[in-house]
């Protein structure tokens, strides 16, 4: 029993030595590798290093991290650059965020970034590619937010503009709306004017020709007149008398709905036929008695 504890006391030494050997080859084959830009094969050896030989070293995660990041492995990339932040070296901590910040803004989380380059600068005040990132993004942002204004003041502009538009069609459509009622409200009154003009016109000829054969009747009523012969004593009395009787006479027309125009015509032909009458009866020669001759 106790050459067994002995050789293997014996050999821890040898068999420490040679890890120590295998760790630094392969560190030293992962960087070669890495720094000629096979990320693949620097990886497979950073890989060993911590699954095989077991080595716990936050410069190997990094390495590993950057490895995944530069063979575009997103994922990968960031799960092993988050087991970093609570690294107890500064300059892994910080190189850990600044490479965060890099992934968050190709990916356009421009704020994220912004923090991640602001913790790496906390991390290592030192850390000028950290701070140079950290002020490109502020003014990214601050530009985003100058176009994020001006886009939305061009929008709320043609929101307005279009509103304005459509307010201009509106009104110049209930404009011309307006416009052709009042040209067809003209329309209108000019047709029904037209029309009472010529109303007006053909009213004033029946009128006029009215007043023509009234006039007509007149100057042959008075013409006849002038020919009648003119009465003598006893037919002015009876003129007179016819006269005097007219307006019994011109309620009894009225009754019977004659005109005392036509009335009177009436009246002049029978005079006129009296006349003829009387005229015609002192005409006759009267026959003297023959004194020589019995009266019977």
């Amino acid at each position: 029993m106790k050459y067994f504890l002995t050789a293997i006391l014996l050999l821890s030494p040898f068999n420490d030595l040679d890890k120590i050997a295998r760790v630094n080859k392969t560190k030293k084959e992962a960087r070669e590798a890495y720094l000629n830009g096979n990320y693949e094969a620097a990886l497979n050896k950073y890989r060993y290093l911590t699954d095989s030989l077991q080595v716990i070293d936050d410069d190997i995660r990094l390495n590993i991290a950057n490895a995944y990041y530069n063979l575009a492995d997103t994922a990968q990339a960031i799960d092993n650059y988050s087991q970093l932040f609570d690294s107890k070296s500064k300059t892994v901590r910080s190189t850990a965020h600044q490479q965060m910040g890099i992934l968050s803004s190709k990916n356009k989380k421009f704020e994220e970034a912004l923090d991640h380059f602001k913790e790496a600068i906390k991390a290592n005040p030192a850390n000028e590619d950290a701070r140079y990132n950290y002020e490109l993004m502020k003014k990214i942002l601050k530009e985003q937010e100058e176009q994020e204004q001006q886009q939305q003041n061009q929008d709320q502009k043609n929101q307005k503009d279009k509103k304005d538009q459509e307010q201009q069609n509106q009104d110049q459509q209930n404009k011309d709306q307006q416009q052709q009622q009042n040209e067809d409200q003209q329309k209108q009154e000019e047709q029904q004017q037209e029309q009472n003009k010529e109303g007006e016109g053909e009213e004033q000829e029946k009128d006029q020709e009215q007043q023509q054969e009234e006039q007509k009747k007149e100057e042959e009523g008075e013409q006849k007149e002038e020919q009648q012969p003119k009465p003598q004593e006893g037919e002015e009395a009876e003129e007179k008398e016819g006269e005097e009787q007219q307006n019994p006479l011109s309620e009894k027309l009225e009754e019977m709905k004659i005109s005392e125009e036509k009335a009177k015509m009436i009246l002049e032909a029978l005079k006129n036929k009296e006349i003829q009458y009387y005229q015609q009866n002192k005409r006759k020669p009267t026959k003297r008695k023959d004194p020589k001759k019995p009266d019977w």
